[in-house]
């Protein structure tokens, strides 16, 4: 698939989210290393806690799925009811890039943020969460127990 596909997947994604109080529509296309891709969008709930992103809805239906390799997602974000205007509206927050450390290399994970599929932009992983804590920084409390 190509990224402007993963793009129109997220974008198609959007419209399908959930947002009676901010209503800010996100959609997410998560793209696993076997070329399935799976769609997420943003679900809000009254008491806030329990919402759930679009980055972690794909991850999460994907996982479901047996997946657990991915290379890129493609999120796109912005005022529902309108066309996304700025990439960085779509950028993942904490947390789902916490998500995705668990089950991506951040050298090679791919994070398009897009607008459209003509104007978006292509980040790895690394860039966006430069000093983050995975499975691989886990081993080092073993190595080192004394650090907790």
């Amino acid at each position: 698939m190509t990224e402007k596909e993963l793009i129109r997947t997220a974008l198609e994604a959007r419209k399908n989210a959930y947002t009676p109080y901010s209503h800010w529509a996100v959609g997410a296309a998560l793209e696993a290393a076997d070329g399935t891709v799976y769609r997420g969008c943003n679900i809000e709930n009254a008491s806030y806690t329990p919402t759930n992103c679009a980055e972690r809805t794909a991850f999460f239906t994907a996982v479901c799925d047996g997946q657990r390799k991915f290379r890129r997602i493609a999120v796109a974000g912005g005022k529902e009811g309108q066309d996304p205007v700025r990439f960085q509206d779509s950028a993942p927050c904490g947390v789902c890039r916490q998500v995705m450390m668990e089950f991506c290399d951040p050298e090679t994970f791919e994070i398009i943020m897009a607008v459209s599929p003509e104007e978006y932009k292509v980040f790895t992983l690394k860039e966006l969460l430069p000093v983050g804590f995975g499975p691989s920084s886990r081993e080092l409390l073993f190595i080192f127990p004394d650090t907790l």
